[in-house]
């Protein structure tokens, strides 16, 4: 993957940029030491590294503001940081860029019950959003499997999801207003405690734009009651393309579960080596978990296990307490700790009509079995939300390019069967040079026309998102 070239005048120039930041941050809040630097060379997405000129750790929105103005009149670039969980590269540094991370900006501003919100720094992090109003039988519904680690600013600028998002959404239908600062320092509130707000919407401008707008200091969250119960079911298949079927008959019938999460074999062997959930022995396997009342729960859950009977499952479990129900989800959260356990691994991102599972299902692993790489598959199968994780040796010279080579071919499939290149991970540096498979000319000027009225240096979150001979033109202009 091809990387931008730094700025040469901005790492000469370094001293002077790193004592005018201590000049407006407190001392702790600027990380100089290259060796300190070195920590944030890479998010998630840990192929690429590169170390920033220096990190950023304000506290405030004040203090946000402070540094995005001192790096704009210095034309200095920003990367936008939230607990660095990005699987696409949404946080990758480049050489003459400053870090600007929001974790210690964590706190919880405002709470309202009566009015079902609640405002946070956007530092805070998605599970601690919920340990903030649980204890009154509240909970924030959006559930990235990074949850325990990943921070809501991350989660707006790439409109993430979750296991529950079938029925609860993503992050832009529970995020109801933010606070935003431009690079000019200019400080913005879009949106708030209300359920539309007037005017243009561009809290959906906002909500998934990877950093390139502004850095998402505050934001007002939609809280929910908790439901009466919850109760998952497990189910085992012969094969992927009869697991994707069950899943399709499902939404067919017109149910709505909280959950549909789908796992292949590889997936299943190496989560019951490392979370011992008890998982059976099977080439597919499906959670479904359902929601409300015990007399609605029995109600949904005798209709699926009608459907699942059609497709002759070799294993049927459903929860019979809060124990068996987490030993369930305890395999599907740990998937990616798990994977990461037995190989290096890419993990995708598309996103297809849920129809097209069986299909798709069937394509990738012909397109592995081609390549030579294998392929574990875990994902959001009730809304199509895919992410095969292809594993390879990162030490083998040619693997990581012939990964790399795989994974845009899959992505591209996801497009060709009237899906798109991304679910909630985002398009990062991963998938920036796939955005014309997606987008024609048009669609890319809409987009960068408005990059170019937000960031006009375009110095925010510099080589993300767009490919980059489109960033380098339009910079030059």
């Amino acid at each position: 993957m091809d990387m931008p070239l730094p700025d040469q005048r901005i790492i000469t120039g370094r001293d002077g940029l790193i004592a005018r930041l201590r000049g407006v941050l407190p001392a702790d809040a600027v990380i100089a030491d290259p060796a300190e630097t070195r920590a944030y060379e890479c998010d998630a997405l840990s192929a690429y590294r590169c170390a920033p000129l220096a990190v950023v750790l304000p506290r405030s929105t004040a203090e946000v503001s402070a540094v995005l103005r001192l790096c704009s009149q210095m034309g200095v670039k920003v990367v936008p940081r939230g607990a660095g969980t990005s699987l696409a590269g949404g946080s990758f540094p480049t050489a003459d860029c400053v870090v600007l991370g929001v974790a210690r900006m964590n706190g919880v501003i405002e709470t309202d019950y009566d009015n079902r919100f609640i405002r946070v720094q956007t530092g805070r992090t998605n599970l601690a959003v919920t340990g903030a109003v649980e204890a009154d039988g509240w909970f924030y519904a959006p559930d990235p499997s990074s949850q325990l680690a990943c921070a809501i600013a991350g989660n707006i600028a790439m409109n993430s999801g979750g296991a529950h998002c079938l029925k609860y959404g993503v992050t832009t239908n529970n995020l109801l207003g933010v606070t935003i600062v431009l690079m000019s320092g200019e400080v913005v509130e879009i949106g708030g405690p209300w359920a539309d707000a007037p005017g243009l919407d561009l809290l959906g401008v906002i909500c998934g734009s990877e950093g390139q707008l502004g850095v998402v200091t505050e934001a007002y969250l939609r809280i929910l009651p908790k439901p009466e119960g919850a109760r998952p079911v497990l189910m085992g298949f012969s094969s992927n393309e009869v697991a994707g079927e069950c899943v399709a008959d499902i939404i067919r019938a017109g149910l709505l579960p909280v959950a549909i999460e789908f796992m292949d074999r590889p997936c299943i062997r190496a989560c019951e080596d490392f979370a011992k959930a008890g998982y059976p022995d099977c080439e597919a396997l499906l959670i479904v978990e359902v929601e409300g009342s015990p007399a609605e729960i029995d109600a949904q859950l005798a209709l699926i296990k009608d459907i699942a009977m059609r497709h002759s499952p070799v294993a049927y479990r459903e929860s019979g307490s809060e124990e068996e129900s987490r030993k369930i989800w305890l395999g599907r959260k740990s998937a990616f700790g798990a994977m990461g356990n037995i190989a290096d691994y890419m993990c995708l991102d598309g996103t297809i009509p849920v129809s097209e599972l069986p299909y798709v299902l069937r394509r990738i692993a012909e397109m592995s079995a081609a390549v030579g790489l294998s392929v574990a598959n875990v994902f959001h199968a009730g809304d199509g939300n895919m992410h095969p994780l292809i594993l390879y040796n990162a030490n083998k010279p040619g693997d990581l390019e012939l990964c790399e080579a795989l994974g845009a071919d899959i992505l591209k499939l996801c497009v060709e069967v009237g899906g798109c290149l991304t679910g909630e991970h985002g398009v990062g540096v991963e998938k920036r040079d796939l955005m014309t498979v997606q987008f024609n000319p048009a669609d890319l000027e809409a987009q960068l026309r408005v990059k170019d009225v937000f960031d006009p240096a375009w110095l925010l979150n510099p080589a993300k998102v767009f490919p980059l001979d489109v960033t380098a033109s339009r910079r030059a202009s």
